[in-house]
């Protein structure tokens, strides 16, 4: 597969040129998210450790979901160097569904994270972003409710 790094060396692309040239770049930025509470899904996680101290921690990629900002990342750093710093973890992972027997056991069961639905609060306090789990949300737990229209629903203009 090295061989071939230019794969389509033979598009001429001199004909735009001009046109990109003069193009201005758009810019993109976003606002912060307000502090505030949020339903969000576990994006990604990553077990790494920290630049300066070298200290093992997990790192928390979340997707907003609700109510506002949906599509937007948020990043919670649990760092793993204290008794203080473990207990938020061990808190973190109940929340989510998830309790471990041996923290050396998490690398194992981060798969079982992904995905998981949370309501969360984000708070700044000066400089630094806190983001807290405050509780799994269970979809199962929602009750269904029945308004009567269903009895025809196979006679209904729409489509989904």
């Amino acid at each position: 597969m090295t061989e071939n790094n230019n794969v389509n060396n033979d598009i001429d692309l001199t004909q735009f040129d001009e046109e990109y040239a003069s193009a201005e770049v758009e810019k993109r930025n976003f606002e912060p998210i307000p502090d505030g509470k949020y339903q969000i899904s576990i994006d990604r996680l990553e077990l790494t450790h920290t630049k300066e101290t070298n200290n093992p921690m997990l790192k928390w990629t979340l997707k907003i979901i609700a109510p506002t900002h949906q599509g937007r990342l948020l990043w919670k750093n649990n760092v793993m160097a204290s008794a203080e710093n473990l207990k938020w973890l061990k808190s973190d992972l109940h929340t989510c569904g998830l309790d471990l027997e041996k923290l050396s056991e998490l690398p194992g069961n981060l798969e079982k994270l992904l995905d998981v639905k949370l309501e969360i609060t984000k708070r700044t306090r000066g400089e630094n972003e806190n983001i807290y789990f405050n509780r799994r949300i269970v979809t199962d737990d929602i009750p269904a409710t029945n308004t009567g229209e269903t009895e025809n629903a196979d006679t209904d203009d729409i489509p989904f």
